[in-house]
């Protein structure tokens, strides 16, 4: 079984991050109001813009914890697959 953690653009340009063990299901979920909270109001609808496979809920709750503490242009470098821009957004939040 897979354990994915995700990044969803939500309609007022927010990001959402999170974690699951069905993607396509979470993601139906979020975009019919299903879960309470930050995607249940005024964000929808959210566009998934980033997943990522795990083997264990672990590893993708531990990607989910860390990217939630990302600025959010090193969230758009991951988004984008831009590896340095990574970096170089990396650098800036600590600088």
């Amino acid at each position: 079984m897979a354990f994915w953690t995700y990044i969803l653009r939500c309609n007022d340009g927010a990001y959402y991050t999170g974690h699951t063990d069905n993607l396509e299901q979470r993601i139906n979920q979020h975009q019919h109001g299903e879960i309470p909270g930050f995607t249940s109001n005024n964000r929808r609808p959210v566009q998934l813009v980033f997943s990522q496979a795990f083997s264990t809920r672990e590893e993708a709750l531990t990607a989910e914890l860390q990217i939630k503490s990302w600025s959010r242009a090193k969230k758009e470098a991951l988004i984008r697959g831009d590896w340095s821009g990574l970096q170089l957004a990396a650098k800036k939040q600590f600088d």
